[in-house]
């Protein structure tokens, strides 16, 4: 039971990490192209990594190497066609359809692992839907956030789609192989492919004209590729991949709804962006969300 709260908290720390990663890179991306930023924090979070990864990933065996590598591409994978998606559509809708790896995710984790989410796990995801949908909401109107959710689906919504399932695989085969195998070079390998995709999938984009190499170093720039590369990437990826087969994926996708929570306080708190009033209903449910799988099924069973 100890162990159950320790990995919930420190999921929870990692989402306050990634949380404020919004309002850096948000800085940061006015001198250096987004999918640029993405390989350069990889890159450097994997050569801080490997003088102490070189012994153990010469003891590894290969199936390990080879499963760090497929987290490593469905990582990338969430993150490239979350870029693209926002190319094509409003961040508002980026956003609410990103945090809808909370329903894809019990639907992989039945698929993949064979077991059913709970009845509690379940409720939660709803409600955090539901919160995610209010989070979203730039006004005061919840018509507002509907009218432009509702609008014709367009490309960017299908990479966010494609961006929310890939999230999700990520989740549920985490959950698999963080039970399997060390750790240690599953995170080397996660981080690194991450790193080594995003460099020549940003020289793709830029050959084609889509998005132009742009990369400028200052200060702005430094500090964010600094704070993702150490703490949004090596220390948020080491205590997942490590703490995350504590619980259940499904538990876990809805801990990680947190982050558009702590983004949007420190947008404010920062950037001066305004928290609407469906907001803070939407942190509200998020947080009930959480509480509801914690608590139902707990209650169910005492019933009985």
């Amino acid at each position: 039971m100890v162990k159950k709260y320790i990995g919930e908290g420190v999921l929870l720390f990692n989402t306050v990490i990634w949380g404020a990663t919004f309002v850096i890179i948000k800085m940061a991306l006015h001198d250096i192209s987004p999918m640029m930023f993405v390989a350069i924090r990889f890159m450097l979070a994997s050569l801080l990594l490997l003088p102490f990864m070189i012994k153990i990933l010469r003891r590894s065996e290969k199936k390990v190497i080879l499963s760090g590598a497929l987290l490593g591409l469905m990582y990338f994978l969430g993150f490239a066609t979350q870029t693209i998606g926002l190319n094509y559509t409003t961040a508002t809708k980026s956003g609410f359809i990103t945090g809808t790896f909370v329903l894809f995710t019990p639907v992989f984790q039945l698929l993949f692992e064979r077991k059913k989410p709970s009845k509690g796990n379940l409720i939660g995801v709803v409600i955090v839907l539901i919160g995610l949908i209010m989070l979203s909401s730039k006004g005061n109107s919840i018509l507002g956030i509907f009218h432009e959710i509702g609008q014709g689906f367009n490309l960017g919504d299908f990479f966010t789609i494609l961006c929310a399932i890939f999230f999700a695989m990520y989740l549920v085969y985490l959950d698999i192989t963080s039970r399997k195998y060390d750790y240690r070079p599953l995170v080397f390998m996660q981080v690194s492919i991450t790193g080594i995709s995003g460099i020549i999938f940003a020289f793709i984009l830029s050959d084609s004209g889509f998005e132009p190499v742009r990369f400028a170093l200052n200060s702005n720039v430094v500090f964010a590729l600094l704070y993702t590369s150490i703490l949004a990437t090596i220390v948020t990826t080491t205590l997942q991949t490590k703490y995350q087969k504590i619980i259940t994926p499904t538990k876990a996708g809805i801990i990680l709804s947190f982050e558009p929570i702590f983004s949007m306080i420190l947008a404010f708190m920062v950037l001066g962006e305004n928290i609407s009033h469906f907001g803070f209903i939407g942190c509200i449910l998020i947080f009930t969300g959480l509480l509801v799988t914690e608590l139902f099924d707990k209650l169910k069973f005492n019933n009985e």
